[in-house]
């Protein structure tokens, strides 16, 4: 970033977080995976908050689960959110364990000028949590086979993974023609040794990775937990 420039420009597009990093296709930065250790337990973002706000007096606060972004949108990407007020967020996400790269979504009915900007996001946004001290874990999204020149890049191969199967594929049936074959490619570009599912795994396409010997391990949902317990969810 250049730091020669007239005081009046504001950087409304987080350039300072990729201060450092590499490029790659479509200039969509690399993300190491910071994370040396699988996750204990995984908690939304609104979660994550409420936990914060309950103990934030308390500097030696810490809670041992990383953070995840499979929610709506708007709950974490409002002009209050994490891409808007980054160091708001970070002052939270310093208290837990981890962090799963956001989920900024990639409907496959937006146009690819904007999955491309979403995957740009995800990858710069963990870059910097990265520098910041925070484990990471890159969350994988993508979708139909057009998307597959850049929905992989900027995560390293042999590495650990995550994805959500929270709130549409591969619960739906309808998604499952599409999730899968995008599973396959992800496990045949990636090569991760480690999945980490939000939501349920219990579906043949994971089973088919474990028969390759990937370590797929799931965590229950929000909404999952919320149902046992009888209360109200986020997803």
């Amino acid at each position: 970033m250049n730091k020669n420039v007239r005081k009046s420009l504001v950087d409304i597009w987080n350039a300072f977080m990729v201060e450092g990093a590499t490029f790659g296709y479509l200039d969509i930065p690399f993300c190491p995976t910071t994370a040396t250790e699988l996750p204990r337990e995984i908690i939304s973002w609104p979660e994550a908050k409420s936990l914060y706000r309950k103990n934030k007096h308390n500097p030696n606060f810490k809670y041992d689960a990383f953070i995840c972004f499979y929610i709506d949108d708007y709950l974490f990407d409002s002009t209050c959110g994490i891409w808007f007020r980054p160091h708001k967020a970070l002052s939270i996400l310093k208290h837990f364990a981890g962090a799963i790269t956001p989920d900024f979504s990639t409907y496959q009915d937006f146009p690819i000028a904007i999955q491309i900007y979403a995957t740009y996001r995800m990858r710069a946004y963990g870059y910097w949590l990265g520098k910041n001290g925070i484990p990471v874990i890159n969350n994988v999204r993508g979708g139909l086979p057009k998307t597959y020149d850049f929905c992989f890049e900027g995560i390293p191969t042999n590495s650990i993974v995550a994805i959500g199967t929270v709130g549409g594929s591969p619960r739906k049936f309808v998604d499952r023609e599409r999730f899968e074959p995008w599973l396959l490619e992800m496990v045949e570009r990636l090569k991760p040794h480690t999945i980490v599912v939000y939501g349920s795994a219990n579906y043949p396409c994971f089973e088919k990775l474990r028969d390759m010997n990937i370590n797929v391990i799931s965590f229950k949902s929000h909404t999952a937990r919320a149902y046992e317990k009888g209360g109200k969810t986020h997803e």
